[in-house]
């Protein structure tokens, strides 16, 4: 039997940085699709890359996002 090794690798950007450079990516790719349901499904995944974000935010750092995001 042999046994698969999984294939690891180090990130070169932390993941706040990835989710805010794929959301503004995303952002700027609906602005030069044509209005639809295409350029709203884009627009709808950049919010969620934007919302992955602020979540990853308040784990990172409980006490500062409890301040920011509950006033």
């Amino acid at each position: 039997m042999v046994i698969k090794r999984r294939r690891r690798f180090k990130q070169t950007q932390s993941l706040g940085e990835r989710l805010v450079a794929e959301a503004a990516r995303l952002r700027k790719k609906a602005r030069s699709l044509p209005e639809g349901r295409l350029r709203d499904a884009v627009e709808r995944k950049a919010i969620q890359f934007e919302a992955a974000f602020e979540v990853t935010d308040m784990l990172r750092s409980p006490y500062q996002a409890s301040a920011k995001y509950t006033a």
